[in-house]
């Protein structure tokens, strides 16, 4: 009986250690992949260095998928930082109706103007609305961006082809550290 117990406690023990270090495993990768999104928005338009050290706060999500055929989907995880700092995660899903087809891979960031919007996003009620303006990184500058209702948001188009004539909205789910 006492040998079950034991091994029973080791089993148990051995797979609880391997699920923290593969949850630990996939936090570092998607810690990775947010900081290389970050490089690629910089490397795309240098003015974008400027706004990620000017934000109170931003949410960078370097794997977004997307697919549609007249409805569409969307998903995504991220990392959210305040001045700077990492502060938690974020998972995004998406939904759209329209006259849309085929499927793609972006990041996007969105960049919060001061702590109220930062905190309105920690409250898991934050969502995008179809009017929600989004930019697409070019090559030009964006010297003259504001803040649409404290938050400003871009994206950077990985692979894929999409066409896309939709409305829909993203909703965002916070979880600190």
């Amino acid at each position: 009986m006492i040998m079950k117990r034991t091994v029973l406690l080791f089993a148990v023990t051995f797979l609880s250690a391997s699920v923290i270090q593969a949850q630990d495993a996939k936090y570092q990768r998607l810690i990775e992949d947010a900081e290389n999104a970050k490089t690629s928005f910089v490397n795309a338009d240098k003015f974008m260095q400027h706004l990620f050290d000017n934000a109170y706060g931003y949410a960078i999500l370097p794997n977004v998928g997307k697919g549609a055929a007249g409805i569409g989907g969307a998903a995504g995880s991220g990392i959210v930082y305040e001045k700077g700092k990492m502060i938690g995660l974020v998972k995004m899903k998406q939904l759209t109706v329209g006259l849309q087809v085929g499927g793609q891979a972006y990041r996007e960031v969105i960049f919060f103007e001061d702590k109220e919007t930062l905190d309105r996003f920690k409250t898991n009620e934050f969502e995008f609305a179809a009017q929600t303006p989004a930019a697409a990184i070019k090559a030009e500058s964006y010297s003259d961006v504001e803040y649409n209702d404290g938050i400003l948001v871009f994206t950077q188009k990985k692979t894929g082809l999409m066409y896309d004539a939709s409305i829909g909205g993203q909703k965002f789910n916070y979880d600190s550290f």
